[in-house]
Order: structure tokens, then C-alpha cells, then sequence
């Protein structure tokens, strides 16, 4: 018989329940780790399609390194800023809760790294796994500025798909000849858009399609009969990107760091910002098979549009055997666009669920235009600008979260429409009558845990085209999508409330709608801005000041002690 008071009793196995609570509880810890990374922002000079050039790089790489962590870790990257260019780097897709002081975007949450100068981003990675990236957050040092960010399961938690025998991560990006910061001067001088770029490329390599890529191919190897997820990233200034492998299909699992319900494609297409982990299977005849990439792009606007490659080599196949070229979509092809995205669907399952919020307390509807202003130097006395609700947004000099941590008057206002100033026909004729904008640094305040409707609405002031929108600091439930008018009283009926993708940037497409639902649960000043370069520099952003909430881990934490100076 069991002694009073042993395991035996009563109380004794509630004890024994206590210290394997315990036990289980030291284990969770002892697995969360600190991560700590250098990033050595400087110049270097870089080759390629015949041409050599500085580039602003991190640690002399292009694209920069990859940054792994797991679930649940916190990351403490060091930014050291040896470049003549003030800089700020972003962690996108990552939600910083409560910690918008490490999210990166300049004069939103942070004035810039000045040249020579250090910050530390210090973060937690909570609730989140899969692939982000990270990038430069000023002008469009992003060009070069960028890497990918890994985010493994918990140990001893699998992936909620057929587990992959290797990986690989692919970042999509862009080549210029010249130097892109003085192309960007140029082309606002003038007040017309840059020059584009000369090639795209995978993990900084444009493929042998290219003159002097012999050696600037991206190749991997596989063996027949495995699997491989690929971890692919668009870190592409302003163009959507169709991807494909020749001879393999594709079997998409995940987006933005969210699982997602398997389907198998033979293309995927990605936006600026936006990530997609696929499953390929090495199943076809050994050899060698060209991994590619061309843009998406179905307005008669001018893209770099030639085919950047790598090459997916099975083992033991020498280099001598040319590969094959995958069948991509058309630039233009719409229908394999729209369908494409209609197939994304969150896993909803009971360890991976979609809690979208089916009751709405603020909706809101922002227009996206393109438009003018006035520009004495300019060609024609005007230039190219953008604008959400008909408002291009004017950068501070200070940070916004430090005005708004620090109840700063002057630096912006909270009061962003609702909703345009006037409805039209936003999809009908093209507009070129008054397209003149209003400018200012107007914010729209949201209460702290209150659930968002946002409705993002193309129009064709000057000419339709397809916006991919990020929102800092949050996931967010794409609940409908739509060509032409947003109609309010037929539109919300046919949306996905059961299990709509949950992502971090959204493809608003072309003449047409998004529809996305968050809870504001997160206190902080948190940008919300087209992916697209060009439309960002016009003016295409805002910014959600989100209000505290009453606990003591529901505001803003105070700002770190070396948080840039302006």
C-alpha cells in the first residue's frame, strides 16, 4: 500500500501532474532560443550580364543571408550601417506585437540608420512559422537590400504536409545596368517612371538566357524519387511573377508563412512581397530541367518581360545536356490569374485554424489611383502620383510611432476617410479629367481589438492596373475578390468566411477588388502601402494608427535606447 502523501495517493499524483507540468513547461523553454545575426550593410561591387557595379549589399551578399529561426525564438540582429545611404530594414511579414520600434520601415516606425551608425532589431517569433523575408524599408534601396527569412516548426512538430526530404529557398529579384537610386532620380526629375530592369533573377542570378550567366546560373541538385520544398520569395521591385519548373508539377503548401490546402499547379504566380512554399516531386526522366520565371502583366504598361532561369539537375546528369523550358502562362494571361488565386484556401484544420471574423465593427473602402501633381521642373509641369481615397501620402521627417508613442502634434492627423471623397464609376472609361490629388500625412485610428473590414478597390484614373498591398504588423483574411465595381449589397454574400487564404500581402487585381478581414489586436502605428516601388514613391500608403488596449501587454512598449535619431 502506498504511503500518505505518495505517488500512489490522491495527492501524490497531483503532485506527479505538477511536476511533469513543470518539467514539460522547462522543456518549451529550453527549446526557444536567441538567435543572433550581423548585418553589415556596405558596398559592394557585383558582376553580371557583362556589367560590373557598386551595389549596396548586407554582409557582402546579393541577395543578402538567410535568417533561421524557429517558432516561438527571439532574434537579435545587429544592422550596421557602412553605406552612404541612410537605411532601414524591414522584417516582412513578421507581426512585432506590441514592438512596432522592430518592424523597419523609415519614418513610420523608425527614423533611418544613419551612415556608420547601429540599431539592434530585437524581436520574438510567436504563433508563426514558414517563410518571410526581409528587405530594405527606404527609397528603392530594396533593389539589392533583401533575403529571406526561415522560420521552422517547433521541435517535434510536423508539417501538416508529406514532410520533404530537402529544401531549398528561391528569391525572386531584379538586375539594373545603372545605378537604380540615380534612375529613380531621373525618372522623378522628369516626372515620369524609371527606367525598368534589365533582367529578373533567382537568388541574384539572371541563368544562361542572358549574355556573360554562364556562371551566374542558380542550379540544384536532386535524386530521383525524393521530394523538395521550395521556399520561394518575390523580392521584385513592380512586377508579378508567374514561376514553373519544366516537367514537374508543383504542389502549393503554404503562403506568407500560412498553411495552406494542397494543390497541385504547374505554375504559381507571386507578387511583390508575397511568399509561396511548394512540394515538387523529382519524378520525372533524369536530366536537366530550367526552373523560370517571367512577369505577370495584363495592362499595356512596359515590363522587363525576358525569362530569368536556374536549373533544377538531377544527379549524375553531366552539365553538357541543355534543359528544357517550362510552358509559363502569357504575360497577359488574366484567366490563369484569377484562377490561380481562387484555388488559395487556409488549411483551416484543428491545430491550423482560420479564426476570421465573421462580425465587423469598421468597414472601410479605399480607392487606388493614379493621378497628378503639379511640377514646375517636370516634363508637361506635372508628374505621376498615387493616391488611396484620392490622398497622396506625404513621408514625415519623424518617425510615426515615435509621434504617436510620444502624443507629438504636427506630424500627422488621424483622420484618413473612410471611404472616398466622392463614389464614380471607378472601373468604367478611363478618367483623365481632374486628376489632381490631395497630399497630406493623414492616418486612419482604429480601436484597439476592434474586427476591420477593408474593401481595396482599383480604378481606372489613367489606366486599371493590379496593386499588391502589404499591411504591416498583421495577417489578414482574403475574404472576396472581384473584377470591376465592388457592389455592396450583392459582393458581401459570396465571400469565403469558412476558410479565405490568410496572408500579408494581397493581389488587388486588375480593374477589379479585395475584400480583407483582421482584427486590430495589435498597438502600434502600422504602414499599409502598394508592394510596387514605383506606387509607393508616388504616394500609394497609409497608415493604421492602432490604439492600446487596457492590459499591461495590450500598448506600445516603450522605444529601445538606440532607436535612430532624425
Amino acid at each position: 500500500m502506498a504511503s500518505p502523501g505518495g505517488f500512489g495517493s490522491f495527492s501524490g499524483r497531483i503532485h506527479l501532474f505538477v511536476f511533469a507540468f513543470v518539467m514539460f513547461v522547462c522543456c518549451l523553454r529550453a527549446e526557444a532560443a536567441t538567435k543572433k545575426y550581423q548585418f553589415d550593410v556596405q558596398v559592394s561591387n557585383v558582376s553580371r550580364l557583362c556589367h560590373a557595379k557598386p551595389i549596396v549589399t548586407v554582409n557582402g551578399r546579393f541577395p543578402g543571408p538567410t535568417i533561421y529561426a524557429r517558432e516561438g525564438d527571439r532574434v537579435i540582429i545587429n544592422v550596421s550601417n557602412h553605406a552612404q545611404y541612410n537605411m532601414s530594414i524591414h522584417w516582412h511579414g513578421l507581426k512585432q506585437y506590441a514592438n512596432g520600434w522592430a518592424d523597419g520601415p523609415a519614418y513610420i516606425t523608425q527614423c533611418p540608420i544613419k551612415t556608420e551608425s547601429s540599431y539592434v532589431y530585437d524581436f520574438n517569433i510567436t504563433g508563426q512559422r514558414g517563410t518571410l523575408w526581409w528587405h530594405a524599408h527606404i527609397f528603392w534601396l530594396r533593389a539589392t537590400v533583401y533575403g529571406a527569412i526561415v522560420i521552422l516548426p517547433q521541435q517535434q512538430t510536423p508539417y501538416p504536409f508529406p514532410k520533404p526530404d530537402n529544401e531549398q529557398v528561391l528569391v525572386l529579384g531584379e538586375w539594373w545596368h545603372g545605378d537604380v537610386e540615380e534612375i529613380v532620380k531621373q525618372g522623378n526629375a522628369m516626372g515620369l517612371p524609371p527606367n525598368m530592369s534589365d533582367a529578373h533573377t533567382i537568388n541574384g542570378k539572371p541563368g544562361p538566357l542572358f549574355p556573360c550567366s554562364e556562371k551566374h546560373t542558380f542550379a540544384m541538385e536532386v535524386e530521383s524519387g525524393k521530394k523538395y520544398l521550395l521556399r520561394i520569395v518575390n523580392a521584385a521591385l513592380n512586377d508579378e511573377l508567374f514561376f514553373g519548373i519544366a516537367g514537374h508539377n508543383m504542389t502549393v503548401v503554404e503562403i506568407d508563412a500560412v498553411y495552406t490546402k494542397p494543390f497541385t499547379t504547374p505554375a504559381i504566380l507571386i507578387a511583390p512581397g508575397q511568399t509561396t512554399n511548394v512540394l515538387v516531386y523529382a519524378n520525372s526522366a533524369p536530366g536537366r530541367y530550367f526552373m523560370a520565371v517571367r512577369p505577370f502583366q495584363d495592362v499595356p504598361i512596359p515590363v522587363d518581360n525576358k525569362t530569368a532561369t536556374a536549373i533544377f539537375q538531377y544527379k549524375g546528369i553531366p552539365n553538357t545536356v541543355l534543359p528544357l523550358l517550362p510552358q509559363l502562362p502569357s504575360p497577359n494571361d488574366t484567366t490563369f490569374a484569377l484562377s490561380y488565386n481562387n484555388k488559395l484556401r487556409s488549411l483551416n484544420s484543428r491545430n491550423f485554424p482560420a479564426n476570421v471574423p465573421l462580425k465587423v465593427d469598421r468597414k472601410l473602402f479605399f480607392t487606388v489611383g493614379l493621378g497628378k501633381s503639379v511640377c514646375p521642373t517636370c516634363i508637361n509641369g506635372t508628374r505621376l502620383s498615387a493616391s488611396l481615397n484620392n490622398i497622396t501620402f506625404v513621408m514625415p521627417q519623424t518617425g510615426l510611432l515615435q509621434a504617436h508613442y510620444s502624443n507629438m502634434k504636427g506630424v500627422f492627423t488621424p483622420d484618413f476617410p473612410d471611404k472616398p471623397p466622392k463614389a464614380f464609376n471607378y472601373t468604367g472609361a478611363p478618367l483623365t479629367a481632374n486628376l489632381f490629388t490631395s497630399h497630406g500625412t493623414r492616418l486612419s485610428k482604429i480601436a484597439f481589438n476592434s474586427t476591420v473590414e477593408l474593401v481595396i478597390q482599383d480604378t481606372n484614373l489613367l489606366s486599371v492596373e493590379s496593386h499588391p498591398f502589404h499591411l504591416h504588423g498583421y495577417n489578414f483574411f482574403v475574404v472576396g475578390t472581384g473584377v470591376g465595381n465592388f457592389d455592396p449589397a450583392k459582393d458581401p454574400s459570396k465571400y469565403n468566411l469558412v476558410d479565405p487564404p490568410e496572408r500579408n500581402t494581397v493581389g488587388v487585381p486588375t480593374g477589379g477588388w479585395s475584400a480583407i478581414r483582421f482584427r486590430a489586436d495589435n498597438p502600434g502605428v502600422w504602414f499599409f502601402h502598394c508592394h510596387l516601388e514605383l506606387h509607393t514613391g508616388w504616394g500609394l500608403k497609409t497608415a493604421f494608427v492602432v490604439e492600446d488596449g487596457p492590459g499591461k501587454d495590450q500598448a506600445v512598449r516603450p522605444p529601445p535606447k538606440d532607436l535612430p535619431p532624425c
